[in-house]
């Protein structure tokens, strides 16, 4: 993460910073605290709230300009009617970060009047969010037309021990992000199943971490029929990484995170449509989640065992690949009649729900851009969260509404079973369109044995296609939060 974060405690008006950001509701008014930073600006603050200049929407934004030292700007930026949580703030700091970055000020301060503990995390968490930007393949532009980059964000916040935990659990949150997201980003070509090697190789060197590599050979003495059959098309090695964090007692029962990791899916033989099919390198957004999450689960020093799983392969075309038609057997035995090739992620992933049982888990949560019906059915707001134990469901959509990405709840009724009943083997690897989402979630339940299970379907929220005001477009950091507060949650 380029941005370095700081907290302080001095008043607003206090700061000497080229911007102070100051987060403001719907309708504001001059508080007691803002009447001195008023006085440093002229009386602009209190102008433009008079005149209705600011009136405090969400993402709404208003610049002023304030003297040559101290307070140089001031940029009021309001999180509308809603109260202030860690995620308004975290959306509201966003916002404000992005503002800065456009600027070119290279630092900022950040207020929010009476902040909790939470909103210090928000703010903290916000700022990384709205400066991380990608430019490690562009060239960079002429030294006239550069903007300096944000690299320093201080939260102003009360003097507790409290918010500088909460503090310091935000600035691990955003180096875990950071590197999802720098995943997601790197196209096809950069971004291997090797890749992932490499990362989980350097999350485990700098917090103590086990790593192990499994590639093609170890993949076929594990007879993992199903991840094999993806990855047979294509002369790179898949990878199947495991990254095993050691916070709890030696023999409490680990929480396993699990993360489909293609780095390319082109269909294979059902290949996808030409147009938008450049998006397609964002289908290892779960294992992109996987490696974000154990780097702040390393940081936090969370007191808890964690195991993370990944598959990394790339769905390709050629004279091997696997075709509609064909059987495959997983490594728990099953067969699997393939339908549609496009439909990968649930092939690699039933490999790894049977690998994970290993590790006798206190519970499993795998993440996947698994299924386009989840796009339909919930759009780009909501996470779909399947599993059979309800009590671990409402676990995992606390975790999410916690980090701010929400998930929501569907079913994964026997009736639905029906559609991927197979004539030729133990179960079809698709059930048609109709509900594609469950049906997806049952073929992955088949592979789910004797533990606490859920699927979080992240398809349209991993990455947005679009700029969404706050973020741009792009990766959003999705699923990496709800891993992290689900752990969180567990450790306490």
């Amino acid at each position: 993460m380029s941005l370095t974060l700081h907290l302080a405690h001095h008043a607003p008006a206090a700061s000497d910073t080229p911007l102070l950001v100051v987060v403001l509701p719907q309708a504001p008014a001059l508080t007691e605290a803002l009447a001195s930073l008023d006085a440093s600006v002229g009386g602009a603050l209190s102008r433009s709230i008079a005149r209705r200049d600011f009136r405090g929407g969400r993402d709404e934004a208003l610049l002023l300009i304030g003297g040559e030292g101290g307070i140089q700007r001031v940029l009021l930026v309001g999180h509308g009617s809603a109260a202030l949580t860690r995620t308004t703030a975290r959306r509201a700091a966003a916002v404000a970060a992005r503002q800065a970055m456009k600027l070119g000020v290279g630092a900022m301060h950040l207020y929010a009047a009476d902040a909790s503990d939470d909103v210090v995390e928000g703010l903290a968490i916000g700022a990384a969010a709205g400066s991380w930007e990608f430019t490690d393949l562009r060239t960079p532009a002429p030294e006239a037309d550069r903007r300096a980059p944000l690299t320093d964000a201080t939260i102003l916040a009360a003097d507790r021990e409290s918010a500088r935990t909460a503090f310091s659990a935000a600035v691990a949150l955003g180096e875990g992000q950071a590197i999802a997201k720098r995943l997601g980003m790197l196209p096809g070509n950069y971004c291997t199943p090797e890749t992932f090697v490499e990362v989980g190789r350097e999350i485990a060197a700098r917090h103590g971490m086990t790593v192990t590599v499994l590639g093609r050979a170890d993949m076929e003495r594990e007879k993992m029929g199903a991840f094999l059959a993806v990855a047979q098309a294509t002369p790179e090695e898949p990878r199947l990484v495991v990254l095993e964090y050691k916070g709890g007692a030696a023999d409490a029962a680990p929480v396993v995170l699990m993360g489909k990791g293609i780095c390319f899916d082109t269909g294979g033989i059902s290949i996808k449509p030409a147009p938008e099919m450049e998006w397609m390198k964002f289908d290892m957004s779960g294992a992109g989640g996987v490696m974000g999450a154990m780097e702040t689960i390393g940081r936090m020093q969370l007191p808890i065992n964690v195991v993370g799983i990944i598959g990394s392969t790339t769905n390709m075309l050629s004279g091997t690949a696997y075709k509609p038609g064909d059987v495959v057997r997983a490594s728990n035995g099953k067969t699997i009649e393939v339908v549609n090739t496009d439909a990968e992620g649930r092939m690699v992933l039933a490999d790894l729900l049977v690998f994970a049982k290993r590790f006798n888990p206190a519970v499993v949560i795998d993440a996947a851009t698994l299924t386009g019906a989840i796009v339909m059915g919930l759009g780009h707001n909501a996470v779909g969260v399947f599993g059979a134990e309800r009590n671990v469901v409402d676990e995992v959509l606390a975790a999410g509404e916690r980090a701010g990405e929400p998930g929501w709840p569907l079913p994964l009724w026997d009736d639905y079973k029906e559609q991927i009943k197979s004539d030729v083997a133990d179960v079809r690897q698709t059930g048609g369109r109709a509900a594609g989402s469950i049906t997806a979630a049952l073929f992955l339940k088949e592979f789910v044995d004797g533990y606490p299970w859920v699927h979080l379907d992240v398809a349209g929220t991993a990455y947005s296609q679009t700029d969404l005001g706050w973020i741009p477009k792009g990766p959003t950091g999705t699923p990496v939060g709800t891993f992290v507060e689900f752990v969180r949650a567990r450790a306490r």
